[in-house]
């Protein structure tokens, strides 16, 4: 083809036929850019399909991860429940009602006591911030969700760094001093295994019944009722807002 073109240019300038020639000239420039002009439009195209290949992937992973932070979600926000509505069981002995199973308030005290932090499974949100990837995500109202999620997250953190300073104050520290947590743990073991593990014996009823009359422990599982239910809503709000993205990204991944 190189050697068809060069014959042609050849022929005209012996031909003298400059006018021609130039004409000739001004074609090849054109083809030239033409097939520069379309390389480039392959090139591009080819860039496009690896970056939405790539953010179709992210996609499929960030989906995964609200998947799963939703299960986990719902898990906490069920033994929540039940720690909340321990809380709101012991309060009752406080207010007066007689303890008739000690095993049974020895279950609801320790409940609360051993309350758990949250930890949100996002490892595909956090490498594309930490890669510097996140502007691949191409859906603007996906990016902001996923801010949000981390925004609702961190103030889930700082509820839950308030209770645990309540915790140590109002329950943990005063409790050393007055319960024995031997029969305590054992009784309470061999309740949560059914049996397995731990020790089938009463926890001593002289412990439960100080505790009654220590109105720091009071005030503890009123910060507990309170602050357990603050969590669940917290959790609630960013369970829905997993909903949400999850939707969106399927929607995403279902363009052409």
């Amino acid at each position: 083809m190189i050697q068809l073109f060069r014959k042609i240019r050849q022929n005209l300038l012996s031909e003298n036929k400059v006018r021609k020639y130039l004409l000739y000239a001004l074609g090849e420039i054109i083809l030239v850019v033409i097939g520069i002009l379309i390389a480039l439009q392959i090139n591009n195209n080819n860039e496009a399909n690896k970056t939405r290949n790539k953010e179709l992937q992210y996609l499929k992973n960030l989906k995964s991860d609200l998947q799963l932070n939703s299960a986990e979600i719902e898990q906490y926000i069920t033994m929540r429940s039940m720690r909340l509505e321990s809380a709101n069981k012991v309060l009752e002995h406080f207010e007066g009602k007689p303890i008739t199973d000690l095993s049974d308030f020895n279950k609801l005290t320790v409940n609360v006591y051993t309350w758990q932090k949250f930890f949100q499974i996002d490892n595909t949100f956090q490498e594309l911030i930490n890669s510097g990837n996140l502007a691949i995500i191409s859906n603007d109202t996906i990016k902001n969700q996923l801010l949000n999620l981390e925004s609702l997250y961190k103030k889930l953190k700082s509820e839950e760094e308030h209770f645990r300073y309540d915790a140590e104050v109002l329950l943990y520290e005063p409790s050393y001093g007055i319960l024995d947590l031997n029969p305590i743990v054992k009784n309470y073991t061999y309740q949560m295994s059914q049996g397995q593990a731990g020790e089938n014996i009463d926890p001593p009823r002289a412990n439960f019944e100080a505790l009654l009359k220590d109105l720091k422990h009071k005030n503890g599982f009123v910060m507990a009722v309170y602050e357990f239910s603050v969590m669940n809503q917290q959790l609630t709000a960013m369970k829905t807002t997993c909903g949400e993205l999850i939707k969106i990204i399927d929607r995403e991944m279902a363009k052409p």
